[in-house]
């Protein structure tokens, strides 16, 4: 048992990257359909080149989903729907209609007789017209489209096919008893009477009594639909299916698909899945055993990370399982997956080879359980190809779209080849691929943003975001090298100074040089109120007030948080140009205000910086190498000596200025700066001006 524990312990970091790949098996394995697959490979268009086949059994021949849409379609266009026809209330209606009558005959004088006949023939025409039935007024509006082909009435249980034209609607069925109610009274009475019975409201006696059914509707539709056939033919056992070398056309296609929807249907109903899941299983080691092997052989630095091990498991995984649920749901194709991601993630972080490496792993794995494994596994090998030589030389993000463009167009003009060689006409390209292939595009791009996600999560934030804003080469930068270049060649200087002292002291090197890059980005605005900008001869500085100079000095910060904003750099770059003054003074121009106005207490905030001071390792080792960087130009005799003077004076005065309180660093790191500081200052000098020293009535 100890020999057990000292094994372990001496070989843990080993064992736990194993463990990593064994739990991803483990999760890959659970999660892909218990389902036996058929053995033969096949494609419309394509050659079959197994021997000859034989049907195995009796199975029917399965409709394409065209012929099945096209019967649903020609069910759906010849459906009547069902209305209820309710003649209950008729009763009523006469019984109003007879007592309507008998209330104008009794308001005469004299004694004016209607024939019966006359007052049968109005009643005759009453029920006629409710057994046809009157449809309600809202429904005809809603259902127009849907009654088209007429309409199915109920009545007592028992069902008949109607026009639209036959029933009645409000307004038609008032118009046929009003004109059936004139023929009749105009000739059973004198006209000096008739003009009352007129004043009776016809309308009245229409109401609405044939109803929508909707479930009696939904109801039918669905036995009719289900009662639907899905086969169209019978193949018998021993009958030859296909030959060696016969082309597998449109017919034989569906003949063959329906061959492996049985034979699977049949393989799954064994009960007993172990040996299934066994071959899985193996299948799905010896990929990731592969990947292991590579890793070890060729990348021992990614296989000795475990943030690198777990996030590219964690790639093939999360596809691979994304895959199996698409397919067990079948709502969506599986092309609309863009797996084209994980060789722009790998490519991203490490390297092609590794990209494509990883990607074929994947692409192996998912197109093992998918339908049409072939043209899977091709379509996504070469999609992941575009997207590693395309994305070979990014710098910028931008680029991304050209690369997805590169890719979507990929998967559009091999799918055209595989129709055209499968189907013989472009007209059989089906455009929800292309759809599929659009949304794939979109996918890509959306989810190319989980790269700040991953940086986050596994530490590559520094080495991918930082260096692509860390270029010379980007237009902000390359604007102040042209508008302000003395600013340019200072913030190179105080890169070197701080990404120096950051490698000494342990942080973050990259995230400080990209920092000091932009740090002095607001200078673009006014470059020539800075010395390292101006010529021998001119300083705009002379004719104006001290107070006006530090005001123009101090807005340069305000300035580059707005540049910076406006470019949309990151926020941890914006906090770099925030704090690389923190709150301390402009000094040059502060001294010369208290030497001009020794007793003058007001007015001195104006010579301050707005903040906030430095928050972090890196934000105050800028501060420091700014400042130092600043005042050796100013030196007139450079020496060893003098440099570790203005070294230590400058980071003296920032710590007793209180500048570094925010800030997670400590004496030991702010003497390491130091010695750093001294040692690159050495061979980085030009000549600028000469800080006045304070007064002795100003300290």
């Amino acid at each position: 048992m100890k020999k057990i524990f000292r094994f372990i312990k001496k070989y843990f970091r080993e064992i736990l990257r194993v463990a990593y790949f064994v739990i991803a098996i483990v999760l890959i394995v659970l999660a892909l359909p218990q389902e036996r697959r058929f053995k033969y490979e096949f494609q419309r268009g394509k050659v079959w080149m197994h021997n000859d086949l034989v049907a195995p059994f009796d199975f029917s021949i399965y409709k394409t989903d065209a012929e099945l849409i096209a019967e649903r379609n020609a069910i759906l266009n010849k459906f009547k729907p069902f209305f209820k026809l309710d003649t209950g209330n008729v009763s009523e209606v006469i019984q109003k209609y007879r007592s309507d009558i008998q209330r104008v005959i009794s308001g005469f004088d004299e004694d004016v007789q209607v024939s019966p006949e006359a007052l049968q023939m109005f009643e005759d025409t009453l029920r006629y017209v409710y057994n046809v039935g009157i449809l309600f007024p809202n429904e005809y509006a809603e259902l127009q489209s849907a009654m088209q082909n007429g309409i199915t009435v109920v009545f007592h249980n028992q069902a008949f096919d109607s026009s639209v034209d036959h029933v009645f609607m409000v307004n038609s069925a008032t118009e046929r008893l009003s004109r059936v109610f004139k023929d009749v009274f105009s000739k059973a009475v004198d006209s000096i009477y008739y003009k009352d019975f007129k004043n009776i409201s016809i309308s009245s006696y229409v109401k609405p009594n044939l109803k929508y059914d909707p479930e009696s509707t939904k109801q039918v539709k669905q036995d009719m639909m289900a009662n639907l056939s899905e086969t169209k033919g019978l193949i018998y056992s021993g009958e030859r299916i296909i030959s060696n070398g016969e082309v597998v056309n449109a017919d034989l296609y569906q003949i063959l698909f329906s061959l492996k929807r049985e034979y699977e249907s049949r393989l799954n109903l064994i009960d007993d899945t172990r040996l299934l899941v066994v071959g899985q299983a193996l299948v799905v080691t010896v990929l990731f055993m592969v990947l292991f092997l590579f890793l070890f052989h060729f990348r021992r630095d990614i296989l000795d990370s475990d943030s690198k091990v777990l996030f590219i498991l964690l790639l093939i995984t999360t596809l691979t399982v994304i895959s199996v649920l698409l397919l067990r749901r079948e709502l969506v194709s599986i092309y609309i997956i863009p797996f084209a991601i994980i060789p722009i993630f790998i490519r991203t972080f490490f390297d092609s080879r590794l990209a494509l490496f990883v990607h074929l792993v994947t692409v192996f794995l998912v197109g093992f359980f998918v339908p049409n494994s072939f043209e899977f596994v091709f379509i996504h090998f070469i999609a992941g190809v575009v997207a590693i030589v395309s994305l070979a030389k990014v710098y910028r993000r931008s680029k991304l779209f050209m690369s997805v463009g590169l890719i979507f167009l990929t998967y559009s003009v091999l799918y055209l080849g595989i129709v055209l060689i499968q189907e013989g006409t472009p007209m059989a390209m089906n455009p929800l691929y292309i759809a599929w292939f659009a949304g794939n595009a979109l996918l890509l791009l959306a989810s190319y943003q989980l790269i700040y996600v991953f940086e986050k999560m596994f530490g590559f934030l520094s080495d991918t975001t930082l260096m692509e804003l860390g270029d010379t080469n980007q237009n902000l930068l390359r604007k102040l090298a042209e508008v302000a270049p003395g600013t340019f060649q200072h913030s190179i200087q105080v890169a070197n100074l701080a990404e120096s002292a950051m490698h000494k002291i342990g942080g973050d090197p990259l995230l400080v040089r990209t920092g000091a890059l932009y740090h002095d980005i607001g200078k673009i605005n006014n470059p020539y109120y800075f010395t390292e900008n101006q010529s021998p001869n001119f300083n705009p500085h002379d004719g104006i007030e001290f107070n006006e100079s530090a005001e123009l000095i101090i807005k340069h910060v305000s300035d580059g948080v707005q540049i910076a904003k406006k470019k949309r750099l990151p926020e941890q770059i914006i906090d770099f140009i925030k704090t690389h003054h923190g709150t301390s003074k402009v000094l040059y121009f502060y001294r010369l205000y208290r030497d001009r106005f020794p007793d003058l207490d007001e007015g001195l905030d104006a010579f301050c910086y707005p903040g906030p001071k430095p928050f972090s390792r890196e934000t105050a080792v800028l501060m420091m190498a700014d400042a130092v960087e600043a005042a050796s130009k100013a030196m007139k005799d450079v020496n060893v000596e003098n440099i570790s003077s203005l070294v230590d004076n400058i980071i003296d005065y920032q710590q007793n200025d209180g500048q570094f309180n925010d800030s997670n660093i400590t004496f030991k790191d702010i003497a390491e700066i130091k010695e750093v500081f001294k040692k690159k200052l050495q061979n980085i000098y030009h000549a600028r001006i000469e800080y006045p020293e304070e007064s002795a009535s100003n300290k």
